[in-house]
């Protein structure tokens, strides 16, 4: 076949070409053809197919997703926002620290190993092209029902993919979650979160400026695999019998990576580079256009100069491939030769293959032969922007009228203990040892806390001991229920769980995953988190730095709950001081801060005990969750308590059991007069935290709860070797820690 080249489209209108089969609609197509004014060439066409694609465009959510810009707080930390490969805050002595959160659903659902893999290594360059260090990962996932014969697939692959890719590069992952949920069958959720450091000066950003300036490819050789994977695998919904997309899935090497951060540290600190993108969703096509359009010229590439594995790849395919461990740098002449060598003293391949014009084009030849020629913006910064329709689901009135404050509760104390057993050891609750021992969570030594504690934290300076905590967090469940509320609940866990450990909140990243855009019940559903999102993050004061929507996560007319995962991350002084969440001394006195209601709508006990979902998820007081976290840093830097566990899933009986656990010590508790014990140990009311408080430290403690108007009930002791609720039932830790630690295991052997 003879080569489609842009002489060749202006002379050929009418040529056919595969659009649709690419993904793009007829419009989408028609409007190609407009801003062209010719037919695209095979090239064109692949580069505008997987850009305009949901996954790199967010042509369906980019309307919505405007607020966290429209809304964001005055937030003086904010270095670099939305827009860039990853957020930017500073968190003072002249440290910046980078992270976001990124999705690889659909690649890990059809290969599970090398999807969860290349998530990993996705966010890992995400984050160095910032010019950061990577410190360390952390991975929220989702999976269908734990006891499904595909969870048993699925599983076991993207954890290994995750250790596997993650343990090779000497990342400590230091947090994440598991959830399980027959919603999830057939799509899980495989979100991957990095956290990088680097000194303000050491800020780099994806633009193509200064004519004659040379763009080094660097890294991996370009392969087949991964060709067309945006646009074919996260942009559009499963079928009901699954995928067959096998060779869309990109395949990862560690090593390579490895390689190609440390020399690329290399090159930043000789300060060698204008420019820096890495290669993930879309490669070539979203480099080059990127970097082009962020810039202030235009940009000629040399298609043919590639490195390849196949020799056999078409122009197209080779725009197309989604291959690992490839960096793309926009390097002035007189530094290229030093770029090289450092290139070679890594044994990392580089070559240029193209320059910065001082035109307006991004230019394409291949062998000579000119195959692209277009305004660059329209391709990476001006895709469709589609204002899709949504309306509130007829079936949410139905949901939330179903309340689960309706459901048999135990009757007997014998019953109040069986449950609480149950629920304390179902998949959700039970312990996650056997996935998280897979993962190496303190390598480089410098992780101060990692799971299952409420927030990762490392240390990023040894001398003064600063250090950063990141906590992610999302409850589906929730925000089927109410999806502004929902939102706002996972920003509020995820914003409790940094400050439970002692560190100051200071910004957030999202993923925020969701069924097909063309059903207006999911949109609604997506306009809805977003505004709760925007919302609670202006009240909270945490900007929103960047992130990720993952939609058509559903198998036919099935959606996924919808499933915002939400990452704070908080700074803290002297990680000496952090807070972690095990009860480690006798005597030390338990303390329940926040109020307690009768709040079980989308509760673990509701899910476990009666397989139920429905009624309204418990409320959000915003204000309430700025006061608890003051006094729990306050609490942590003044060493007024010796730990702290936050109430989420599972409510009270789940945190004491977690801290009884994790420090081998047991408690008795006392219900409050006029509190039934059920609404007590199983109520999911936010804005609540178990503390312990040495007996030393109690006035001190009280009497700034009381001061700050927090509410404070002294519930028990740390004591013995049993969990005890006076006059209820008492829980041995050893029977507790069987169960809790058997699940996991029983169902993946």
């Amino acid at each position: 076949m003879s080569l489609d080249t842009v002489k060749h489209a202006g002379e050929t209108p009418d040529a056919a070409q595969p659009w649709a089969e690419l993904g793009l609609k007829p419009d989408e197509y028609a409007r190609i053809r407009e801003i062209l004014g010719r037919r695209p060439t095979g090239a064109e066409l692949a580069m505008y197919s997987v850009m305009w694609s949901e996954h790199c465009s967010y042509k369906s959510s980019k309307v919505h997703l405007r607020q966290f810009g429209d809304k964001a707080p005055e937030n003086d930390a904010l270095l670099v926002g939305i827009g860039e490969n990853a957020g930017v805050v500073d968190v003072g002595q002249g440290y910046a620290v980078t992270f976001k959160v990124e999705s690889h659903n659909h690649p890990s659902y059809i290969e599970p190993y090398q999807g969860a893999a290349t998530g990993i290594g996705g966010i890992v360059r995400d984050i160095l092209a910032m010019g950061a260090r990577p410190v360390a990962v952390m991975d929220p996932l989702r999976f269908g029902a734990a006891d499904h014969p595909d969870t048993k697939r699925v599983l076991p692959g993207v954890v290994a993919g995750i250790g596997g890719y993650g343990n090779c590069l000497g990342l400590p992952n230091i947090g994440g979650e598991v959830v399980f949920d027959a919603c999830y069958q057939g799509n899980p959720l495989v979100n991957a979160l990095c956290v990088g450091v680097m000194k303000h000066e050491d800020i780099h950003l994806a633009k193509a400026s200064g004519a004659g300036n040379k763009v080094i490819l660097y890294g991996a050789r370009t392969g087949g695999d991964g060709i067309g994977g945006v646009s074919v695998l996260a942009s559009e919904t499963f079928d009901s019998t699954g995928p067959a997309k096998r060779p869309a899935v990109q395949v990862g090497d560690p090593f390579q990576e490895k390689l190609l951060i440390e020399c690329t540290l290399e090159i930043f600190r000789e300060d060698l580079v204008d420019g820096i993108q890495d290669l993930g969703g879309a490669g070539l096509s979203c480099a080059t256009s990127e970097l082009a359009s962020a810039g202030s010229g235009g940009m000629r590439v040399e298609l043919d100069t590639v490195p390849l594995r196949d020799s056999s790849l078409s122009p197209e395919e080779i725009l197309m491939s989604e291959s690992q461990e490839r960096m793309c740098a926009v390097v002035e002449p007189g530094k290229v030769a030093r770029f090289l060598e450092i290139c070679e003293k890594w044994d990392v391949i580089a070559t240029v293959i193209g320059e910065v014009t001082d035109g307006e084009r991004l230019e394409i030849f291949w062998h000579g032969e000119q195959i692209v020629d277009v305004p660059p913006r329209t391709v990476a910064h001006e895709g469709p922007v589609y204002e899709r329709p949504y309306a509130r689901p007829q079936w949410q009135d139905a949901l939330q009228a179903d309340d689960a404050a309706r459901l048999p509760r135990p009757a007997t104390a014998g019953e109040l203990r069986e449950q609480v057993l149950k629920v304390v050891s179902s998949p959700n609750q039970a312990s996650k040892s056997w996935i998280t021992d897979q993962y190496d969570r303190f390598v480089q030594g410098n992780t101060v806390l990692a799971q299952p504690e409420d927030s990762g934290m490392v240390r990023i300076d040894e001398n003064t001991n600063l250090g950063v905590a990141v906590a992610t967090d999302g409850n589906g469940r929730y925000t089927k229920l109410d999806p502004y509320a929902g939102a706002q609940l996972a920003l509020a866990e995820s914003y409790r769980n940094v400050a439970a450990t002692g560190a100051r909140p200071l910004a957030i990243s999202n993923c925020l995953n969701f069924g097909s855009p063309e059903d207006p019940a999911v949109m609604w559903q997506f306009a809805e988190a977003t505004r709760g999102l925007a919302d609670g993050c202006l009240e909270l004061g945490t900007p929103v730095t960047g992130g990720n929507v993952s939609l058509y996560n559903q198998t036919g007319e099935t959606a996924i709950h919808p499933t915002p995962v939400v990452a704070v991350l908080g700074v803290i002084d002297d990680v000496n001081r952090r807070t972690p969440m095990a009860f480690s001394e006798e005597g030390h006195l338990l303390y329940l801060l926040g109020d307690t209601k009768e709040e079980l709508g989308g509760s673990a006990w509701s899910q476990v005990v009666h397989d139920h979902l429905g009624g309204l998820p418990p409320a959000v007081d915003l204000e309430r969750e700025k006061l608890l976290a003051e006094i729990l840093i306050a609490a942590s830097r003044d060493g007024m308590v010796d730990a702290a566990h936050d109430l989420s899933d599972g409510g009270l009986i789940q945190a004491l059991a977690e801290s009884c656990l994790r420090g081998g010590k047991g408690a008795r508790v006392v219900v409050p007069d006029g509190l039934d014990p059920f609404v007590f140990l199983f109520s999911e009311s936010a804005g609540r935290a178990v503390v312990a408080v040495p007996r030393s430290e109690e006035l001190r403690f009280s009497d700034m709860c009381g001061a700050r108007g927090l509410p404070a009930a002294r519930i028990g002791v740390v004591d013995g070797e049993v969990i005890d609720v006076q006059g209820h039932f008492e829980l041995p830790l050893e029977e507790l820690r069987a169960a809790h630690e058997a699940t996991i295991p029983a169902l993946l052997a």
